[in-house]
């Protein structure tokens, strides 16, 4: 049974035209990474999957039912995003930030109780950011509000994740950490959608790929089908060299 899904999609990128349609068929306790250039439309792809961004044909399906017909408050206990970029719409410091996590399961006017203190804690410490709970997010470096931003996501419990370039501003430590993050949802059930610029990131993490070309077309499949060089080198124009390392291929630009 699908969680999430797309029914002859195609993405309203500005400026382009046609492309190809997503049949894409997402289950519980999958892993998939979006990969593709610049400009490709992965950033709006996920914000099409979430019900921000209107596609310019077909739809989008929450466990088997249109996204747009659902109520918000319903899709925002499923989905949760992790914004590549986000802004502070007022000051808070970073348990308010977690807590904000909890608004869907909130009636209007409700405050957060013992067990929504409990999860954004518990969610805090996993990023390893708990030690800043009480500073403002405006004070924080760049990968600490990242962290925070996937915090605040983990503190929602969403049956489905897209995460856009969740691993931006971390530092190697960090990424691997997050990264296991996400594969450890999906262990838990749930199903994961993450935009990626990092090849090897999604050799070693995802088990399905999207690849995205900056025409509209694009292909999909499993992650051993799809992070082939053939297909890869077609689609950044730019060769690559194949070593294996711990069970896994990894990538590396090269001169040609």
């Amino acid at each position: 049974m699908s969680v999430l899904a797309t029914r002859n999609l195609i993405i309203d990128v500005p400026g382009r035209e046609g492309g190809t349609q997503l049949n894409i068929t997402i289950e519980p306790g999958q892993v998939w990474g979006v990969l593709g250039p610049n400009g490709a439309g992965k950033t709006t792809l996920l914000h099409t999957l979430a019900g921000l961004q209107a596609p310019r044909s077909g739809s989008v399906q929450l466990n088997d039912s249109a996204l747009g017909q659902l109520r918000r408050r319903h899709v925002a206990q499923c989905l949760g995003l992790v914004f590549q970029d986000r802004q502070d719409g007022f000051p808070a410091t970073v348990l308010e930030t977690a807590l904000i996590g909890r608004h869907p399961y909130l009636s209007p006017w409700q405050m957060e109780g013992a067990e929504d203190y409990a999860r954004a804690e518990a969610a805090l410490e996993r990023l390893d950011v708990a030690h800043l709970r009480d500073r403002l997010v405006s004070t924080l470096s760049g990968g600490e509000r990242q962290r925070v931003a996937i915090a605040t996501v983990l503190t929602q419990a969403p049956n489905v994740w897209l995460a856009d370039e969740p691993t931006n501003h971390l530092d190697l430590h960090h990424q691997s950490a997050v990264m296991a993050l996400m594969a450890e949802q999906a262990i838990q059930g749930q199903a994961v959608i993450m935009c990626l610029h990092d090849l090897n990131l999604a050799a070693r993490w995802c088990d399905h790929v999207l690849l995205l070309y900056p025409n509209g077309e694009a292909c999909w499949g499993s992650r051993d089908n799809m992070l082939v060089p053939s297909a890869l080198e077609d689609l950044y124009r730019q060769k690559l060299a194949v070593v294996e390392v711990d069970g896994a291929p990894v990538f590396v630009p090269i001169k040609g």
